[in-house]
């Protein structure tokens, strides 16, 4: 018992560390558990079970609203106060949205097979820790009287959105009404996901980059936020209401603002630093998620429809995923009392990542032809072999105290 009890005060020391925790938890589960689902569809392995809803639709969910929040808040609880010289965010708001936001997953992924009330029970557990979560952030936006606000009011609005998204999921799960559930999807990737990590790595990638890089100019134009803003939310809106034929008005111009922004950023410089490279070359992602976006909208408007979900992986799997080994490495290291370098280890399972990314790609290419379940196969394969090993090096960081004896 009394080890128990240790364990648990560091392990509820900081936010960080019991939203990683699930976060990295689900890294493993979520993909685990739709390779379960793969292998059930293209192979004889085994026959697939009867899910409550459509598998694709669950996949969605699990990834947009119970992995990438987890990090997202671990992250923003963390750097809130030290964004605006603002209070910590105290244990009575992250440990209850903790406990309300890992129940939650757990009961869908019961309600995948025992029912739907168990779905309904698991996605309102969710909302309400993602309702304290965001509570605790706003209370930390408003009550600081820092000048500058902008990222974190960006961060807390799409958070906002991201809780709208849910909500409507959670109704879709209440009515049938599959309009909610197609709400759901296409704000969680442009309302909520992409303007928070776009808004982040706008704070973070040059602040780090300044740290380690000698004679380096910081590049933080105001302009590429609204630019982005305004590109995400009219590409989502687009996709709500089937106007996929004129998404290039939105992922050009963005497109040229991302290559704008890695160019300036120097993204061959960063290459000299490991734990700059990984969000350097995940930042990157997002130009070709975007490149792929844009030809797969002008191909559609000549009646030629390329790509199925392929660019939709370039962001959500080389962007978000990519984004969150390499931030939440970075994170853990410092936070821990470790040494802010990424080894080998690192560095290796970051790279060998990549080609997750390349082959959930790979898969929906002409090309690909009949063999498209291989290419979906060795991406799930692929993400477990880089996030288990991940998990193993990094998760006892979060249940064990700082090696250098300070708190937190």
């Amino acid at each position: 018992m009394p080890q128990f009890s240790a364990t648990w005060r560091a392990f509820s020391a900081a936010p960080h560390r019991m939203m990683f925790l699930a976060g990295a938890t689900q890294g493993v589960a979520v993909i685990a558990w739709w390779l379960v689902e793969l292998l059930g569809r293209y192979t004889s392995v085994w026959q697939l079970p009867a899910w409550e809803v459509p598998a694709t639709w669950a996949h969605g969910f699990l990834m947009i609203y119970g992995f990438f929040p987890f990090f997202i808040f671990g992250f923003l609880m963390t750097t809130y106060p030290s964004w605006m010289n603002g209070e910590k965010v105290p244990p009575r708001h992250y440990v209850p949205a903790f406990l309300l936001s890992a129940a939650g997953v757990l009961l869908y992924y019961l309600g995948l097979l025992a029912g739907k009330p168990l779905l309904i029970a698991g996605v309102a557990l969710m909302l309400g820790g993602w309702g304290i979560a965001l509570y605790a952030l706003f209370h930390v936006l408003i009550t600081s009287r820092h000048p500058d606000k902008l990222h974190p009011k960006i961060t807390s609005a799409a958070l906002t959105a991201g809780w709208l998204g849910m909500l409507a999921y959670l109704w879709w799960l209440i009515t049938g009404n599959a309009l909610f559930v197609v709400f759901a999807f296409k704000a969680g990737i442009w309302f909520f996901l992409l303007p928070i990590f776009f808004t982040v790595a706008h704070r973070m990638i040059p602040f780090f980059s300044s740290r380690v890089l000698d004679n380096y100019r910081i590049v933080r134009p105001q302009n590429a936020l609204w630019v982005m803003l305004v590109c995400s939310c009219g590409h989502g809106v687009l996709e709500i209401f089937g106007g996929n034929i004129w998404l290039w008005l939105f992922d050009l111009p963005l497109l040229a603002q991302t290559l704008y922004l890695s160019w300036h950023w120097q993204l061959r410089r960063s290459l000299e630093v490991r734990l700059l490279a990984v969000l350097q070359i995940a930042f990157a992602w997002l130009s070709v998620a975007l490149a792929l976006y844009a030809v797969q909208s002008l191909a559609l408007l000549m009646d030629h429809p390329i790509l199925g979900f392929a660019p939709l992986h370039a962001l959500t799997v080389g962007l978000f995923a990519s984004m969150v080994l390499g931030m939440a490495s970075r994170v853990t290291l410092g936070h821990s009392g470790g040494e802010l370098k990424a080894d080998g280890v690192t560095w290796g399972l970051f790279l060998g990542f990549q080609f997750a990314t390349l082959a959930r790609i790979g898969g929906d290419l002409p090309l690909a032809g009949g063999v498209a379940g291989h290419f979906y196969l060795l991406a799930a394969a692929i993400w477990l072999a880089c996030y288990v090993p991940w998990f193993v090096k990094y998760a006892p960081k979060f249940w064990r105290p700082r090696s250098d004896g300070q708190p937190g």
